[in-house]
């Protein structure tokens, strides 16, 4: 009975991580829109109420590329803030490969995904690309 109850608990906590990962935000519209440097600086300022704004939250991003990362079969896009050592973390969703031989470092991009929170940089998982049309 016990371990019946973990494991209905291990499940029902694990559910909402495993199903953000793979939803496909292409289509789906953002519950708000900043550019990077403003997201940074509020986690910077006052990660408690960042947290509560933003986390869980499908947010619409734009910054301008640091770096491009080919991890471990995971896209990662690390957009630059107003901050030397503070950016954004997109985890892009494998989905949106045929976008990234289309990037470069210091590109303004858009992108779309699920905020998770702060770990030196701002955390943003299943991420698609909004391609510039004239840039």
């Amino acid at each position: 009975m016990l371990f019946l109850l973990i494991l209905i608990g291990v499940v029902y906590f694990s559910n909402p991580f495993l199903n953000s990962s793979n939803k496909n935000l292409e289509n789906e519209l953002a519950e708000l829109s900043l550019n990077a440097g403003e997201l940074v600086n509020s986690y910077s300022n006052n990660e408690d109420k960042s947290n509560y704004l933003y986390t869980g939250k499908i947010l619409e991003v734009t910054g301008t590329i640091k770096e491009i990362t080919f991890l471990n079969d995971r896209i990662t896009i690390i957009l630059n803030s107003n901050f030397e050592t503070f950016g954004v973390i997109c985890d892009i969703n494998p989905n949106q490969k045929r976008k990234i031989d289309q990037l470069k470092e210091h590109q303004k991009i858009k992108v779309k995904g699920i905020c998770k929170g702060f770990l030196k940089d701002v955390i943003l998982l299943n991420c698609t690309i909004d391609l510039p049309t004239n840039e």
